[in-house]
């Protein structure tokens, strides 16, 4: 089945945000924010800012009627700044006037004294203050203390990544609506319409059922509007509650840059200890994360950091520590992988180095400790339908590692200019929310008098085609044509309670509970034709709407069917609600089953370095992927391609840079550079690993939102191997980004040179 959204997209026609009508007499909005990353407000005066035309009001702190507060897992975010500032880009006050020029006009004519506080950047100075978000957290089996003195081979370093601007193709915005009886319906451009509601009820000190919030779809979210997109949400609501106004935010690029969180940077330590063998006997990790100013989503991305510090290995004895660091920085959030990539990205690099240091290559270590079924996880899961194995073995037997491994050791014998680099990344990745609670969703169904079908879920589409996916679902159930299928934008008032759409689970989730509601219609409908045609109900069934009988065509088609069951007063609506099974987390023992199941696969990356210049061109990228039983290969390819070409920019040539006083550098597109068509790998081949799927998964179709992008991490041990090939004074290093600079650094490289990282 084709992408409901394509033709839209590509013509144009498709509805964000900024599409929507203005109604007569909106207001719109633009936030004063910080100009220093930390101090005390001394004095402000909108005096003047007030006084120009077109200015109809300020808003800041003191007009909240409810509380002024917006953090969802811990309490610690102001939606206004009061009294002090903790990052560059906090909102401090919101200008409202008759058109976005003229507030962005009387934004300059603000006047604020603010005195300097000490400004922390860096995590590991934060841990130092005792900065910290919340305590430290430790996952840990066995006792790898004591086992590094018996180990053959014991290799310590430490592993550093940069965070990652989420860069969607539409920024944060929100357009609220006063309604009648204090109600404002809130249309946001959110992947999680509950925590809007949620946090605008909160601030405007009204219930939650006197705010609705509708999605009608995103132009990107990769994680940056499953909490961020609340704040933007909620001061339009105020405002509108305030004026009895409709309130318009859309944001600049640059201000979006300047005031949201990224993917969080994580500075890192860890020591491995191998056997003759190559098995790794124990391995510790101590993860520090740059949290930002406030906690946002920092502590479930760093738990989901410590489920994922082992990848795709296992290792009897662990013990993986994770500090969340508050600094100056706008609040780190969610992104794409959410914590599992920083941690992955580690024990990777302690592969790499311990590798170097015994004299084998990386791989002879990763297939060497890949993950079997009955082996335990650090965190007390226990293995099952484990396919770390299976996918190395495909991807072997499909791209004769050894053949392309002796490729690249050619090409680099006979050039001198440029080299080859090779390397393979397996992937395990688990598909839940690790905070069990959140693993539910609901779907409402209608079925018309006419037959047509409407579909109302918690789902939000932001480009990952699971609109084209909850259609597919609701055609299957019924068996019709997915042209009678209608999906609504998502809404607060039809589905309720929802989870954001995040964490790869929304396609499971959401399509469970939409099975859930089309079968109970189902099972209606059949009780319907069984009194019609006088026959058993075990031998009804529904086929390409038409109603068959024992085997044989009956009569009753699907809309005569439908107009029987109307006649007849039988109910036509449904709400069906799924809550994953099984999965529980203890987090006093840090043990449990938090995930319904893994995803798993392995690719082999291969790089070209100009060793004149530094730069590099991608060959190719081969990869093995674990898809179960895709129900839809177009979408799940494109979401292959997108996942893999974001990572490889976190490794390679995204390179987010703040500054010692907390501003950000890297701001705009001229000096943040993400992949384009030409950073794209010449090849990308996809095999499909073969399975029967996973009861969990939407009709065994398994996730695939996230686990593609940690292919990416094998882009930066690439370019590293090419690199040494050209320069064996070379010393390992991990901090990525690998960008053409740090390249043109480490080819020219001598022994004993210190190289700044």
């Amino acid at each position: 089945m084709k992408n409901i959204d394509s033709i839209g997209h590509v013509t144009g026609r498709s509805l964000y945000l900024d599409d929507l009508p203005t109604i007569q007499g909106t207001l719109f909005g633009v936030v004063f924010d910080s100009p220093k990353a930390h101090g005390k407000i001394k004095s402000a005066d909108y005096s003047k800012a007030e006084d120009f035309p077109g200015v109809v009001r300020i808003l800041t702190s003191k007009d909240i009627p409810g509380e002024n507060q917006i953090g969802g897992i811990i309490p610690d975010e102001p939606l206004f700044a009061d009294g002090e500032v903790h990052f560059m880009g906090q909102p401090i006050a919101f200008i409202l006037a008759d058109t976005e020029t003229i507030a962005y006009k009387a934004k300059k004519l603000i006047e604020m004294e603010i005195e300097e506080l000490p400004v922390i950047t860096d995590p590991r100075e934060a841990r130092a203050k005792d900065q910290l978000i919340f305590p430290p957290r430790t996952f840990q089996v066995g006792d790898p203390e004591s086992v590094f003195d018996s180990c053959d081979y014991v290799i310590e370093g430490e592993a550093d990544n940069e965070g990652q601007e989420h860069l969607y193709i539409e920024t944060q915005g929100a357009y609220s609506v006063p309604m009648e009886n204090g109600h404002v319906r809130i249309s946001s451009s959110t992947q999680g319409p509950t925590a809007v509601q949620r946090t605008a009820a909160r601030v405007l000190g009204v219930p939650m059922h006197k705010v609705e919030v509708d999605v009608i779809r995103l132009g990107g979210g990769f994680g940056g509007k499953e909490d961020q997109a609340t704040p933007w949400g909620v001061m339009t609501a105020l405002a509108a509650q305030l004026t009895k106004r409709p309130v318009k935010l859309a944001m600049h690029r640059m201000d979006d840059m300047r005031m949201t969180g990224k993917r969080h940077p994580y500075r890192s330590d860890f020591k491995i200890g191998l056997s003759k063998d190559l098995k790794i006997l124990a391995y510790e990790a101590t993860f520090h994360q740059n949290a930002g100013a406030a906690a946002d989503l920092s502590p479930a991305v760093m738990e989901r950091t410590l489920f994922h510090a082992t990848n795709s290995y296992f290792i009897p004895n662990v013990k993986a520590t994770a500090y969340s660091c508050r600094t100056n920085l706008p609040p780190n959030t969610a992104f794409r992988g959410f914590g599992g990539p920083q941690g992955m990205f580690v024990i990777e690099s302690a592969i790499a180095k311990a590798a170097e240091e015994i004299g084998v290559k990386p791989r002879e270590i990763q297939k060497a400790n890949l993950l079997n079924d009955g082996d335990e996880m650090p965190y007390g899961q226990i293995m099952d339908q484990c396919l770390a194995k299976n996918s190395w073995d495909s991807l072997e037997s499909s791209f004769d590692i050894k053949k392309l491994e002796a490729e690249v050791e050619a090409f680099n014998s006979e050039n001198s200019d440029f080299k080859k680099g090779i390397a393979i990344q397996p992937i395990c990745f688990g598909i839940s929310f690790t905070n069990t609670m959140m693993n539910n969703a609901r779907a409402l169904v209608h079925v018309y008098s006419d037959g047509s079908v409407g579909v109302s879920t918690g789902a939000v589409e932001m480009g990952q085609g699971v609109n084209t996916k909850m259609v597919q679902v609701a055609a299957d159930a019924f068996s019709i044509d997915p042209s009678r299928v209608k999906l609504e934008t998502t809404n607060t008032t039809r589905v309720a309670n929802t989870s954001p759409s995040a964490a790869s689970a929304t396609s499971d989730l959401n399509g469970k509970a939409l099975q859930i509601a089309c079968n109970k219609i189902l099972d209606r409908l059949k009780e319907v034709a069984v009194k019609k045609l006088g026959v058993d109900a075990s031998t009804i069934e529904l086929k390409d709407e038409k109603v068959i009988s024992a085997g044989t065509e009956s009569d009753l088609d699907w809309k005569s069917l439908i107009q029987e069951a109307f006649v007849s007063r039988v109910s036509l609506t449904e709400n069906g609600h799924y809550s994953t099974p099984i999965i529980h987390f203890d987090k006093s023992k840090e043990k449990g089953h938090p995930f319904a199941y893994h995803v798993y696969g392995a690719a082999i990356l291969t790089v070209t370095i100009d060793c004149i210049r530094g730069r590099y061109d991608f060959d190719s990228v081969k990869l093995v992927h674990d898809f179960g039983k895709s129900m839809n290969l177009p979408v799940d390819h494109g979401q292959i391609e997108g996942g893999l070409v974001q990572g490889i920019g976190w490794m390679t040539m995204e390179e987010l840079l703040y500054d010692k006083e907390g501003k950000l550098m890297s701001n705009a597109l001229s000096t943040y550079k993400i992949p384009d068509i030409y950073s794209v790998p010449k090849e990308i081949a996809i095999k499909h690993l073969e399975t029967e799927g996973h009861e969990a998964a939407i009709q065994k179709s398994k996730a695939v939102g996230e686990p593609p992008l940690m292919y990416g991490l094998g882009a930066y041990f690439a370019i590293q191997n090419a690199v040494k090939a050209f320069n064996p004074d070379y010393q390992l290093k991990f901090h990525a980004p690998f960008t053409p600079e740090k390249v043109l650094m480490g080819l020219y490289e001598k022994v004993g040179e210190v190289v700044p990282d």
